[in-house]
C-alpha cells in the first residue's frame, strides 16, 4: 500500500513569481499536480510567505484550491505552528514539495521535514528560483539531504502505482 501523501505548495505568490527563471512552466506544472491531487483525493497545503508584501498565490493555482492558505514568516514552512497543525491533520508520511524559491524556502522546508522523519519528494520541474544556477544548486543540496528528486510525471504515476487505478485515464490526460 502506498504511503499517505500530501502536496505542499510553497510561496507561489505574485511578486515572487514575477522574477522566477521559468515561471510559466512552474505554474503549469503545479496546476497539473494540484488537479491530479484533487482527482486522487490527496491533501494539498498551500503556504504563503508574508502575503501583505509578496501578494496572493498565483491566480491559476489559487482557483484550483479549496482550503485556506497557511501564512508564514519563517523561510521553512515546517517552522510554523499553523503548518504543523495542518500537516498533522493529514496524517501523511510522504510530502511532495513544489514552489519557490528552490534554494531558500523549498530547501529549508525539505531539510526540516526530512529531519522530522518525513519522506520528501521534490519534482524538479515544479520548483524554481530566480536563476537556473540557484535552482541547480538547490536540487544538488536537496539530494544530499536525502530528498527524492523526480518530475511531475514521475510523481503522478508513482501516486497511481498501476494502470488499473480507477483514476488512471483522468490523471494521464493531465500530462498529455
Amino acid at each position: 500500500m502506498a504511503q499517505k501523501t500530501a502536496l505542499v505548495i510553497i510561496d507561489v505568490q505574485e511578486k515572487l513569481l514575477s522574477v522566477m527563471h521559468e515561471k510559466d512552466t512552474l505554474v503549469k506544472n503545479i496546476c497539473t499536480l494540484v488537479k491530479a491531487c484533487r482527482l486522487l483525493e490527496i491533501p494539498v497545503i498551500n503556504c504563503r510567505q508574508y502575503p501583505k508584501a509578496l501578494g496572493e498565490t498565483a491566480a491559476e493555482i489559487q482557483e484550483l484550491l479549496t482550503d485556506e492558505p497557511v501564512d508564514k514568516r519563517c523561510f521553512s514552512c515546517a517552522a510554523g505552528d499553523d503548518f504543523q497543525k495542518r500537516l498533522k491533520s493529514t496524517g501523511c508520511e510522504k510530502l511532495i514539495l513544489c514552489g519557490i524559491e528552490a534554494h531558500i524556502c523549498v530547501y529549508q522546508t525539505a531539510r526540516d521535514l526530512i529531519s522530522a522523519g518525513f519522506k520528501v519528494e521534490i519534482p524538479a520541474d515544479a520548483v524554481d528560483s530566480r536563476t537556473a544556477e540557484n535552482k541547480q544548486i538547490a536540487i544538488e543540496r536537496l539530494r544530499q539531504e536525502k530528498a527524492l528528486i523526480s518530475s511531475i510525471e514521475m510523481s503522478l504515476f508513482d501516486m497511481l502505482e498501476t494502470s488499473e487505478h480507477p483514476k488512471f485515464r483522468e490523471v494521464s490526460r493531465l500530462i498529455k
